[in-house]
């Protein structure tokens, strides 16, 4: 049994570099955050777009938030090629579901731009509260994807196209595994090569209750609420799909299953992370 050589080794200066920004998602349905730099950041966006705030006034942003956005760039990415980036609240965010990311510089612990983010996200994660404060949430509405949803602007320098060795880095270090990988390689390469070691059903019942003091006692009538929330959560299915299968195919698939359209984006999205997708997602 032989193995190949991308599986035991990694080749020195090939690597994924991680990269992070910070922004505002827009467009929630009043599930924003209320946190102070928020705010600041509200203005110093729209004083770039020429429009001054007055001093002292809240502009009580109810469907912004604050997020931080890292995407992962992988090795030889070239300018004007997309990557995937993932969005997180970090403020007091309730949910991004049915945000929208502006604009969003990515840089690198250098401190370069390397990507520019925006685009509509993908939550999978859902909440409801009532209005007694009771409160159900299934997964994490705060963070959210966005296939393709960052441009890269500048190419990472990589020290693979510098010099003229080529070092590969065993995933496993051993002098037996490094021997047999030289023999290997100067058996076909010729002697003296270079080497180194769920769909979801929500009900909110709102029954207020009027409470009444005692006949001889000095108080007033409240109404105090009582909310009801029940989650139904439909029973999940695994299901396989075949080595030629389309994408036509797949999503009719995970339709049958009752998913709803968020799910199959996730599923999807998920599929082409994986590289099992050859295909270009489009969030709208």
């Amino acid at each position: 049994m032989a193995d190949r050589l991308k599986d035991l080794a990694r080749i020195k200066g090939v690597r994924d570099n991680q990269l992070v920004g910070y922004g505002l998602v827009v467009g929630l349905a009043g599930s924003g955050d209320k946190a102070p730099f928020t705010n600041q950041t509200f203005r110093n966006m729209m004083n770039q777009f020429g429009v001054t705030l007055p001093e002292g006034v809240d502009p009580k942003l109810a469907n912004v938030a604050a997020v931080t956005v890292n995407a992962t760039i992988p090795p030889f990415a070239k300018p004007g090629q997309q990557i995937d980036i993932t969005v997180s609240s970090i403020g007091n965010a309730k949910s991004l579901r049915g945000g929208t990311l502006l604009m969003t510089t990515l840089k690198g612990a250098d401190g370069n731009v390397y990507a520019l983010a925006q685009g509509s996200l993908i939550v999978g994660g859902f909440g409801a509260e009532g209005l007694d404060g009771s409160r159900i949430t299934v997964n994490i509405p705060s963070a959210g994807r966005i296939p393709n949803g960052a441009t890269v602007e500048r190419e990472v320098a990589s020290p693979f196209n510098r010099g003229d060795t080529v070092t590969f880095n065993l995933l496993r270090s051993d002098f037996t595994t490094a021997r047999r990988v030289v023999e290997a390689i100067n058996g076909n390469l010729g002697p003296d090569m270079a080497y180194a070691h769920g769909n979801l059903t929500v009900i909110i019942q709102e029954n207020p209750n009027a409470v009444q003091p005692n006949p001889l006692a000095a108080g007033n009538t409240e109404v105090v609420q009582d909310t009801q929330i029940a989650v139904t959560e439909d029973p999940a299915r695994m299901f396989k799909f075949g080595p030629a299968v389309t994408l036509n195919e797949i999503v009719q698939a995970v339709n049958q299953v009752g998913a709803a359209p968020g799910d199959v984006m996730a599923v999807l999205e998920a599929l082409k992370q994986a590289g099992a997708l050859r295909a270009e997602l489009i969030v709208i």
